[in-house]
């Protein structure tokens, strides 16, 4: 998910302004209105679900930014699968929302999508994930969130994606030659059409599936998009309108990657209603909501996404993964709710289709310290 190599600041993009607050009287350039926005930020605290194909690949380390997306789909094959225990598991954690990643960078599919044929409709399992998730999370008094991964190693039709380079090494490298990250400039004019990118075939497929995910599952509350450098800033624009088009009291996030709120690298993830934090902590001052912005002011809440498990696997469920130490938990935890920012936390099933007891168990001791 995040770019360790992005290290642009607010200071240093001149699209983006440190003032702390708007002049007098701002309602914002959102393009929601800021009660609404507070509707979401009382939610508080969400439960991140990253299930899917790399839950059962072997990432062997040999391709950065695996796996490539040539995983058959009978590799996928969850043999107790239970999304209504996941859902109940957030729940009895205190948690008001939880975002399901629909499709990550394998390019695999949680639900039967029309427009591939690389989805669970093939596998090993043929439920509807998202279908189920959907369904239980409006049963269990949770709202549904949707993670929707560009950067697809599967269904490339020309793309180019971060996984095309050799080794992690060499695509930092590349981004280090960049005077500033997710614009069309580079040290060098062959450095730029090296770049990850995604095509006009690619785009039309993208559209389609966030069309059919927005439209067959009714209201979906936040849309969670990553990697959305490899749209552009054209075809990522047209597609945060389409999405609220298709669903106008949907929040959408466009992944920053970066675990500083100071950070915002506006050509990485513009436009968005909502920023990340990956990996971080509001800072001791509090998250800064309001965001001069292209000399726009725009109320933009936070959220921090972290997981419970130390990140080995690209988030996903490792056999022998155990809970990071609940004192680390509780001091993220706590600094989200004092700075003002959302604390969405992952905790993925596990090959059987579960979450772990061992899982559950932190998150009842988070929910007691937390008072939730």
């Amino acid at each position: 998910m995040s770019d360790p190599t992005k290290k642009i600041s607010a200071a240093q993009s001149p699209a983006t302004s440190a003032a702390h607050t708007p002049p007098p009287n701002e309602r914002g350039s959102q393009r929601h209105t800021i009660e609404r926005l507070h509707q979401w930020e009382t939610l508080g605290y969400g439960m991140f679900i990253h299930f899917g194909m790399s839950t059962f690949v072997n990432l062997d380390g040999k391709v950065y930014f695996k796996p490539d997306g040539s995983d058959p789909p009978s590799a996928y094959a969850p043999d107790q699968l239970d999304v209504e225990q996941w859902i109940s598991v957030a729940r009895d954690a205190g948690m008001k929302y939880a975002v399901l990643t629909a499709k990550h960078i394998a390019g695999f599919c949680l639900w039967p999508s029309r427009h591939t044929d690389y989805s669970v409709a093939r596998s090993g399992n043929p439920t509807d994930v998202v279908g189920r998730f959907v369904e239980a999370c409006r049963t269990r008094g949770l709202l549904p969130g949707l993670y929707y991964s560009s950067y697809d190693n599967h269904h490339r039709w020309g793309s180019r994606t971060r996984s095309d380079f050799p080794s992690k090494a060499a695509f930092e490298q590349l981004f280090a030659q960049r005077p500033r990250f997710g614009g069309v400039s580079c040290a060098r004019e062959d450095d730029a059409q090296r770049m990850p990118y995604t095509t006009a075939h690619y785009q039309t497929f993208q559209t389609a599936q966030i069309t059919e995910l927005l439209s067959d599952y009714g209201p979906i509350m936040e849309v969670w998009i990553d990697h959305p450098d490899v749209m552009g800033r054209g075809y990522r624009t047209f597609f945060y309108e389409h999405i609220a088009r298709l669903q106008p009291d949907t929040v959408v996030l466009m992944n920053n990657g970066l675990p500083d709120s100071t950070l915002y690298d506006v050509d990485y993830a513009w436009p968005a209603d909502l920023m990340a934090m990956e990996g971080g902590v509001p800072p001791a001052g509090g998250y800064r909501k309001w965001r001069l912005i292209e000399d726009r002011w725009y109320y933009l809440p936070g959220e921090v996404c972290d997981s419970i498990a130390p990140i080995r696997k690209d988030w996903f469920h490792l056999p022998d993964d155990q809970p990071r130490p609940i004192e680390e938990l509780l001091r993220q935890f706590r600094a989200c709710r004092d700075g003002g920012a959302n604390y969405l936390l992952n905790v993925p099933p596990d090959r059987h289709g579960r979450i772990p007891e061992v899982c559950i168990a932190a998150l009842s001791q988070i929910r007691r310290e937390m008072e939730l």
